[in-house]
């Protein structure tokens, strides 16, 4: 059956990985969400199993229609012509696209939620 992959680093899953999760899965009901397993630092606060958790709880609802793959930290993606896959880019709302890890985790720091 078809599948729609996301790649990512999810640092952390947020509304706007949501609503593209949502993009992703309208294409045909089914998503391989591909975890970048990146070396713990500031920017990157959670490991790939860790975030791998995180999508299943916040995307509970849609379970049976998704898997989460801790995969390599994938820098670059190349193919070949005809190989029957597109790559393409979403748009979502202005205040959607707002939206960034950094930001949350910042907050999060404030917080005192993340160190």
């Amino acid at each position: 059956l078809p599948v729609t992959q996301m790649l990512g680093r999810f640092q952390p899953f947020h509304t706007g990985h949501k609503q593209l999760f949502e993009k992703a899965l309208a294409k045909h009901g089914q998503v391989a969400v591909m975890v970048r397993d990146m070396p713990k630092t500031v920017d990157n606060p959670w490991d790939v199993l860790e975030i791998c958790k995180n999508i299943e709880m916040e995307l509970a609802e849609y379970a049976g229609k998704f898997r989460t793959y801790p995969v390599p930290n994938i820098m670059n993606i190349t193919y070949g012509r005809g190989v029957g896959y597109k790559i393409e880019e979403e748009i979502l709302d202005k205040e959607i696209e707002k939206i960034t890890g950094t930001d949350i985790r910042k907050k999060l720091r404030e917080n005192g939620k993340l160190h």
